[in-house]
Parts: structure tokens; sequence; C-alpha cells
């Protein structure tokens, strides 16, 4: 194997893999060429980790049962030298369907709900995709340097797949908002950490690097390995992305699981876990028999995932959410009141981060919120802080995305609220002209609205932007065209009861 000398030189390579990709009738897209890439990198990975796993059992003088059998392996397919079209035949009709009927155990059933019920990308060139298994054969993923480099080219694909795709809120959250929730959530080793809306795993992956910075044992590092990281995940590519991107990062086996997350009937929840960080997907709607599994019903789906996320805590003190909501489930009444009623009586809502327009920019102008809420309740108060735009910008965009920086203020007040709150400093010091408290009676006195209404804003500042006015509309739009779909509803089913 002729392994690249350098990271540039390996990074290099890769993207020479997406240009043929890209090039490749089948492949024209992002989209397309993304996922391509990374089935072979998953499966190439999963070879050198099995390497291991076989080395670890002839050590320790036990058997080994491969994840995959021969002649599925990487290592007995890829390296051979086939003939352009039998290679294409081979992947068709043999490797994919074996893939898609395994079972048996959790990493086996995480491989086939990658590969089952979709119509995976291949190659429509047989030579190209030979290209791609040559430059791919040259990853060591035994390497840790490798492994580095490999992740930091992932990471930037699916950045542009998040710039680039209109539905790109299923692949990319901004790393600066999903760092800056991880850091106020700080999950712990030992704790168990789920995202209910993982798409392509990034709140998982940044949770797992913060916490590898706290690794100091064997058994810290199996933790991690085995018993930490926890996901959802409704589409198939989204599902797959994940799974890389958390392989990638070093974590071998995580549990993604490929299904509909509001499918589980939450009167009857069973797994629980220690900590929940997500950006769960709104604006869209289900249907009455996915309300069915939720005490409060609504068709809007951030409703629902917040039902959801209330239940999958742990019911014990110290569990904790960060997950993003647009600004709508802030001063929605109706279901929403009752849900967030909920919310303050059964958890400490203690933090509401209002986010600038534009953060989701370039496919989303919705304007969001950042909520953290943990056990035990109920809420007493909550400290809002309304993060700035920088000097001279209307919103932030694809050309000026919101980074790291901007978020340089709310974590020294996070910090200083944090201490109040433990007990461990003033009050005055998490106060600014933007971040205040707010007594959970006057929240109540106001029907469980929670918008974020800065009480140091001079006179002249009260009057929102033209921004700002355009995301309400568009927040206000979504909730009339929820209405109307739930309207539809009722009237069907009465047709279906003759009841006209």
């Amino acid at each position: 194997m002729n392994r690249p000398q350098t990271r540039a030189t390996l990074a290099n390579e890769i993207w020479r893999a997406c240009d043929i990709l890209r090039r490749d009738n089948n492949c024209g897209g992002i989209m397309e060429y993304v996922e391509h890439l990374s089935w072979l990198l998953f499966l190439r990975f999963l070879d050198a980790q099995e390497e291991e796993w076989e080395t670890q059992a002839a050590i320790a003088r036990r058997s080994y049962q491969p994840i995959i059998e021969p002649p599925y392996r990487w290592r007995d397919w890829a390296i051979k030298d086939w003939p352009a079209e039998d290679l294409l035949a081979f992947v068709h009709g043999k490797l994919l369907p074996y893939l898609q009927a395994l079972g048996g155990d959790p990493l086996r059933e995480t491989i086939r709900s990658v590969f089952a019920e979709r119509n995976v990308i291949v190659c429509a060139s047989g030579y190209n995709l030979k290209d791609v298994i040559t430059i791919i054969n040259g990853i060591d993923f035994h390497s840790q340097d490798d492994i580095f480099t490999v992740s930091q080219v992932y990471e930037e694909l699916l950045r542009r797949l998040g710039s680039e795709n209109r539905l790109a809120g299923e692949f990319y959250t901004p790393r600066s908002v999903v760092r800056f929730i991880v850091e106020v959530v700080e999950p712990q080793i030992g704790e168990t950490v789920y995202d209910p809306a993982c798409g392509t795993c990034g709140f998982l992956v940044q949770a797992y690097l913060k916490m590898k910075e706290r690794e100091r044992t064997i058994e810290d590092h199996r933790i991690l390995q085995e018993r930490t990281f926890y996901g959802q995940e409704k589409k198939p590519i989204p599902a797959l992305l994940g799974l890389m991107n958390m392989v990638l990062h070093g974590v071998a086996a995580p549990r993604i699981y490929r299904r509909n997350t509001l499918e589980e009937n939450i009167r009857q929840v069973t797994e629980h876990f220690d900590v929940i960080i997500t950006n769960p997907p709104f604006g869209g709607v289900e249907g009455q028999h996915i309300q069915a599994n939720f005490p409060i019903k609504s068709s809007a789906t951030e409703l629902l995932f917040l039902q959801h996320i209330m239940r999958k805590l742990k019911p014990r003190d110290g569990t904790r959410c960060g997950m993003v909501v647009p600004e709508g489930t802030l001063f929605r009444g109706g279901a929403f009141a009752e849900v967030k009623k909920a919310l303050l009586e059964q958890f400490n809502l203690h933090t509401i981060v209002s986010l600038p327009p534009g953060t989701f920019a370039p496919y989303s102008d919705v304007k969001t919120a950042l909520l953290f809420f943990e056990r035990p309740g109920p809420t007493q108060e909550i400290w809002y802080y309304e993060l700035p735009l920088p000097e001279g910008l209307k919103k932030f965009s694809k050309g000026s995305p919101i980074q790291d920086e901007h978020f340089a203020e709310a974590r020294r007040l996070w910090k200083a609220w944090d201490a109040y709150r433990k007990g461990q400093g003033p009050r005055e010091t998490c106060l600014s002209e933007r971040s205040w408290i707010v007594p959970v009676e006057e929240i109540a006195a106001r029907g469980y609205d929670l918008t974020a209404r800065n009480p140091n804003r001079k006179e002249t500042e009260t009057l929102p932007s033209p921004v700002e006015i355009v995301a309400g509309l568009l927040e206000k739009e979504r909730e009339v065209l929820s209405i109307v779909e739930e309207l539809s509803e009722i009237l069907g089913k009465n047709r279906e009861n003759g009841n006209e």
C-alpha cells in the first residue's frame, strides 16, 4: 500500500476522489458524491477496525467472528484488480444485497439500516469506482494522522453540503452553535448522550471531542466507545453521513439508528438518557397517527420533539438538555403553552439564548433560540441572553456566518450566571445590556410566553429591524400553515365518519 506521506497530500487525494465522483454520471451533485464517498470510507474503516478486533482476540486466545464475512470484507474485494464491469456487477449484485440483509446484533443492524431501504449511490463507471477505491486504499486507518486528515476533509464536505443544499438543516448545524451548547451542557464521562434528530451527528461528535479531553483510563476509553453516544435519524442519507462522521472522529461503534423518533409512544418510554443535545427539525408536520404518541397533540414537529425530550431524560437530578428551537416555540399559545407550562413545572428551564437573524443561513431565515433545562424542577427564574449581530451587519449569511467569537460575551456571562445559581457568585455579574433575569411568575402571567423581551433596550430600539420583521412573518406563516393542516385533518376525519 503506497500511503501518502503528509496530511496535505492525503487531503489532496481525497479531494481528487471527490472530483472523480463529481464527474461520474451517477454522482453529479454534492449530495450524491458525498454519499458515495461515505459508504466506501465506512466499509474501509470497518475493515481496519475488524483487523484490530481480530488481533485483540488472537492475543487473548479467543475466537473471532467477523462482522462482515468473506468475500464481502473490504480486504477481499477492494484490493482485487477487477475488470471495471465485473467490479460494478459484484457491488450491485452481491455486496449491497449482503449488506442490506445483515442483522443479529446492534452493529450489524446499524450497517443494515445504512444500506437498506434505499438506492445506494454507486458510480456509473467502473473505472471511476476503481480509481476512488485506489485512493481510499491509500488511507491508513490505523494511523491517527490519517484519520484526523480524513475527518477534517469530511467535516468540510458536510459544511459544503450544508451551504449548498436548501434542506441543509438535516445535514449541518453551525459548529459555533453546537460548541456553545455542548460547553453549557458539559457532558461527563459515564453519562449517556443522546440526539433524537442526529442528522450528521455534529452534536455527538462535539460531545465526544469535549469528553475525550477528560479521558484518563482504559475504562474511560471503553465507556466513550461503547456506552455513551446514542442517536436517531429518520432519513437514510443523513444517518449514513452521521455514522461516518462519528467513526472518523474516533467512535468505532456508535449507536446510531435509522428510525423516526416520533413514532415512539412517549407514555411507554423504557430507555432514558443523562444528556440530550439536539437541533430537531422544525417546520414539519406530523399526522394524527404520530400525534397519538403524545399527551399534548400538535402537528408541529418541534413541539413533539420537545415532549419526546422531556420524557427521555432520566428521572433523576442532574440530567439536562440543550436544544435549538424556532422562536415561535417561545411565543405560541395553545398546545405550545401547555407543553411550556409542563416544562417549567417539571424542569428547571434556567437559560434561554436568543440567536440573531441569519444564524442558520442560507437555508433558513426563521429566527431561533437555545433552550437549556435540567432536573430537578420547577423553574424559579430564567436567565436570558440576546446574542447581538456584529457591528455593521444586518444579519448573518452564507458569506458572513456566525462564528465562535460571536459567543464570547455569552460564554462569559453564562459562567457568571451558572456561578450565581450555584451560590458561588453575585447576581450582578451575569446581568448586562443584553442579559436579564425573569421570574417564572411573570412568564406564567403572560400565558407562558417565553419570548426574549430585553428590558434594557432604549425606547428607540424597541422597534424590530426589517430583518426581524421578515423572520417573524415567516414564523407566523408557519404557525398559520400548521393550524390549517390540523383543521384539514379534522375535516378529513369528519368526512370519513360521515359527518359533513
